[in-house]
């Protein structure tokens, strides 16, 4: 919700947004914390060695997820080759993410949240980018 108020006041949009690319800029922030809390819960698992690749996995996207928001919320000029390509490099981190926390989701509940939030922040990011033309 906050997202929305902002980009609306924002003096280059004067209230006209594109809210399908607002939805995906809440969803790759909200993916970027549940990846961090996952990889942190992994760390906490007793068979933490065999998380090795869930965990690196979880920081990458959170990383990419976390820049993505970041550049896709800026409205001052224009630079929509860049938030496209951060928009698929998003949705890379999140389906690879995703893959891998699946394997895992039976086991551990974490990594089944953090599946989910990854496929809604890829299906947004596919979405967002369709609508940028």
């Amino acid at each position: 919700m906050h997202v929305q108020q902002m980009i609306s006041t924002h003096p280059h949009v004067q209230g006209s947004t594109n809210d399908v690319l607002i939805q995906c800029i809440e969803e790759c922030y909200s993916c970027a914390q549940t990846c961090t809390s996952c990889a942190d819960a992994c760390l906490g698992e007793k068979m933490v060695e065999q998380l090795t690749q869930c965990i690196r996995l979880n920081l990458d996207c959170a990383d990419v997820c976390a820049a993505a928001g970041s550049v896709a919320t800026r409205r001052t000029g224009s630079n929509e080759q860049v938030i496209r390509a951060m928009l698929a490099a998003c949705e890379t981190a999140c389906r690879q993410c995703a893959e891998e926390c699946e394997r895992h989701a039976s086991h551990h509940e974490h990594c089944r949240i953090c599946a989910e939030s990854c496929r809604r922040c890829e299906q947004a990011c596919q979405e967002a980018a369709r609508s940028m033309g």
